[in-house]
Formats: structure tokens, sequence, C-alpha cells
């Protein structure tokens, strides 16, 4: 991206900068966090966008109006609204309302063993509603994260991930109770513990080809139970899971090392150099060479 087109697209916040390339909005964070928070009390309007962060919305008056792929919610001072990586979003926030907007990379959270098992349940938008309980303590929650954010003491990212974590436990045990209240059988209590331990050799065995059969052996289940459990306890297919880490640890070494693009292919476990342009392209919305760059561009925020 040319300087030009660089400071076209961007819109300057008091730490730090939003950067739309397109619909692709790439968040820029504070130096040695991956955690922005955002207030605002005058009216905005941002056209429909998506990136790599989860978003947040918690009015503290008046109400924020989003659209979301093609749903629609008319957020309220008292409820909140969680919207997942890669979900096209747009808001508008009129007179006499006030926000804050919380962004951070969810890898994070996702990537302890035990919050594999309720990912797919939360890569929907969460809308908080006339749940009185649930919304006061969310909402809490928020303001301790907005407190720390403030303060920027010593490790304050990490703090704030752990009040985070906090939220999506709580979401992540709600929504899986309801659904073991549905249906309770022999394999929602052995099952789980299986497919965390697949997740984490998937985690360590990324670099190397690694198929289903590799997966059903370490396992001991068949190929076909073995798929089917994976995804109906993670929301997503092995094979997803295994790109979105491979693409995960591709994009950290792209923006954190100086290795050639080829290098990093190999690194994270691609084949080749046009299987891992294809599926980043596909993950993130633009090349490796390309994601690098605009990174690169970036001014150092302090």
């Amino acid at each position: 991206m040319d300087e030009n087109a660089l400071s076209r697209s961007r819109s300057r916040f008091p730490d730090g900068f939003r950067i739309l390339k397109g619909k692709q909005e790439y968040v820029t964070y504070l130096e040695n966090s991956t955690v922005r928070v955002w207030y605002a009390d005058t009216p905005q309007a941002y056209s429909s966008h998506f990136h790599s962060a989860v978003e947040i919305i918690m009015p503290l008056r008046g109400e924020v109006e989003y659209t979301v792929s093609e749903f629609s919610y008319t957020v309220q001072a008292d409820e909140v609204l969680i919207i997942p990586p890669g979900w096209e979003h747009s808001l508008t926030m009129g007179e006499n309302s006030a926000r804050y907007l919380f962004l951070f990379e969810p890898d994070p959270i996702f990537g302890m063993r035990d919050m594999k098992l309720v990912e797919g349940i939360l890569k929907i938008p969460i809308y908080l509603s006339g749940q009185p309980d649930l919304q006061e303590t969310v909402r809490a929650l928020l303001t301790q994260v907005v407190d720390i954010y403030d303060k920027r003491d010593f490790l304050w990212n990490s703090m704030c991930y752990s009040i985070l974590t906090r939220i999506y436990v709580r979401l992540g045990q709600m929504n899986m109770a309801r659904l073991l209240g549905k249906s309770v059988s022999r394999s929602s209590h052995t099952d789980p513990e299986i497919i965390d331990s697949a997740c984490v050799y998937i985690d360590n065995n990324y670099m190397r080809d690694i198929g289903l059969e590799d997966l059903s052996a370490f396992t001991g289940f068949t190929r076909c139970y073995f798929s089917r459990i994976f995804k109906q306890h993670t929301g997503i297919t092995y094979s997803e899971y295994l790109r979105n880490k491979r693409v995960s640890v591709a994009a950290d070494m792209l923006i954190h090392s100086k290795l050639q693009i080829r290098d990093v292919a190999t690194g994270a476990g691609f084949g080749s150099i046009a299987t891992f342009n294809r599926v980043f392209l596909d993950a993130k919305g633009c090349t490796p060479s390309k994601f690098r760059s605009i990174y690169a561009d970036l001014d150092p925020v302090r």
C-alpha cells in the first residue's frame, strides 16, 4: 500500500489508527498488546467492514444500531453485543448516546485447551438481551476491562485477557449446559476430553503433514466417528481447525519475523507456496506478502 493510500485509509484515534483496505479493517494495538478499548459519546457511523478481532459493544446510554451480516440489532444501554472475527458489520450511534467498544484478538482465549470445546458455539454473534443477571455480570466484567485498560499497569494486557476469558467461560458454560440439557449421552461426558487432546495434538504438530488417519489413530476412534464428534464439539472440521492454526502461526511470523515467505509457509506447515498463498488469501483477505507490507507500513504505536 503506498503512503498516500495508507493515509487516506487511516482514521486517527488517541492511541492508534483504524486502517481500512476495502471492507477489511486492520486493527492496530498499543505496543505489546492485542486489546483496544474506545469510548465515544458523539454521533458516529461506520460503514460495513470486517476484521480478525472480536468486537464487543457496550452502550452506556442511548442505543447503537448494528447490522451484522443479515441480522439487525438495536443495542440498548443495559445490553451487550459480541461480534466474532470475520463477520461483516456496520454501526450507527445517534445523538445522546455513549458507548464503549472493545476489540481484541481471540487467539489467547481460544488457544486454551478446554475452550476448543465451545469455540464453535461462540463463533456466531451473541446478543445479550432479556437476560438481566447475565447482562449485569458481563457488563460488570467489561467495566473492569475498561479500568485496567485506562490504568495500564504492568501486564495490563494479560489482566484484560483474564477478565475477557471469564466472560467467555461464563457464556460457554451456559451454552454447553443448554445443549447438554437437550441431549445427554455417554459421548457428552467422555468425548470432550479426547477431542481436547486431539486439539493439543494438532497445536503441537501443525508443522507436520498430519491428516485424518493420524488424528483418528491418536484418539483411537474410527475416521468417521472422529470427524463427526470433532465437528460436534468444536463447530468446525478437523481440517478447518488445522488450517486456522497454520494461518494464525503464519500471520504471527509475518508480523514478528523477517523470514522469507517460503520459510514462513514451511514453518507453519504448508506443503507449498501456492497452497499457502491460496489458504492465507481465503482466510485473511490478502496475500501473505501484502499482509506483511500492511503491518510493516504502520508507525509503531507508543
